[in-house]
């Protein structure tokens, strides 16, 4: 039998490890939000892509403002990209009418760029902070396509 201090001692212990069970849920849950457009909005070929893929699309498509100034490195420079989200999106007209690219549906490297920039923006961290990221990491595969 456990003594009347063994089982008071057993109970905070058991009250300070669900306290930080609690804190720690809900610093996960303080993550920011990402801005993403809806998936039915995308095309076939992306809607029937992997998870990885899609959300890529649906990131870039919806950020404009922060991935026109990230970098691709997967050589998509030559084909006039000149940022990671021309890799997704080929034009925005003037009613908001979104071309997209299919380049991204087969390149894992403008996709592993996007998630990267996706993880740190979950993380709180400044599209600054990203782009560093982005051209430290990436930079090895070959030239930047912004110019």
């Amino acid at each position: 039998m456990l003594s009347k201090a063994n089982k008071l001692l057993l109970a905070s212990l058991a009250a300070v490890l669900l306290t930080a069970a609690i804190s720690a849920c809900s610093a996960q849950s303080e993550s920011t939000d990402l801005h993403m457009m809806p998936l039915e909005q995308m095309p076939a070929e992306v809607q029937s892509a992997p998870v990885t893929v899609q959300g890529a699309y649906q990131f870039n498509a919806a950020n404009p403002d922060i991935m026109k100034d990230i970098p691709c490195y997967c050589g998509c420079g030559s084909i006039g990209h000149t940022s990671n989200y021309d890799c997704y999106v080929s034009s925005v007209d003037a009613n908001g009418v979104i071309t997209f690219d299919n380049h991204a549906l087969g390149c894992s490297i403008c996709v592993d760029i996007t998630q990267d920039v996706m993880r740190m923006m979950q993380e709180g961290k400044s599209p600054q902070d990203a782009r560093a990221y982005i051209d430290a990491t990436y930079s090895k595969y070959g030239p930047s396509n912004i110019p």
